[in-house]
C-alpha cells in the first residue's frame, strides 16, 4: 500500500485522533498508552506507558518511542501513515479509522495483514 495524502498543521491540531488511547494486547498480554499529537504538519504516536496483564507498569523498550508518524486525514475520521510492528522489528503502512471512542489500526506487511482495536482513554 502507497498513501500520498495532505494534511496542514492547523488540520492535524483539530484531528479527532489526537489524544491518548489505549492499545490491544500484544503476544505477552502487555498494553500501552500511545498519544496522537501534531509533529511536523502531520500527526504522530508515541507510547507513554505500557502495562503488564494485571495492569502494573513495566518497562519495555518501546516507553517513550515515536511508533506511528507521517500520519494524514484522508477522509473525515480516516488516516494513512507509518507505523513501527515491533513484534517484526519492522515499518509498515497503516490505516487508522476513528469511529468514536474507537480506533481501528490495519498494517499489512505483504499479503499479510493485522488489525487491531484501540480505546480513547481522553
Amino acid at each position: 500500500m502507497v498513501f500520498g495524502f495532505l494534511a496542514t498543521a492547523a488540520a492535524a491540531e483539530a484531528e479527532p485522533l489526537a489524544g491518548v488511547w489505549v492499545t490491544g494486547p500484544d503476544r505477552k498480554g502487555q498494553i500501552g498508552h500511545v498519544a496522537f499529537a501534531p509533529c511536523g504538519g502531520q500527526i504522530c504516536g508515541t507510547v507513554l506507558r505500557a502495562y503488564d496483564q494485571k495492569g502494573r507498569p513495566v518497562v519495555t523498550p518501546n516507553v517513550g518511542k515515536r511508533v506511528i508518524w507521517d500520519v494524514t486525514e484522508s477522509a473525515a475520521g480516516q488516516y494513512a501513515g507509518r507505523m513501527y510492528v515491533s513484534q517484526l522489528g519492522k515499518t509498515v503502512d497503516g490505516v487508522f479509522l476513528v469511529q468514536g471512542a474507537r480506533l481501528k489500526i490495519r498494517g499489512c506487511l505483504g499479503p499479510v495483514c493485522q488489525s487491531q482495536t484501540w480505546s480513547r482513554i481522553n
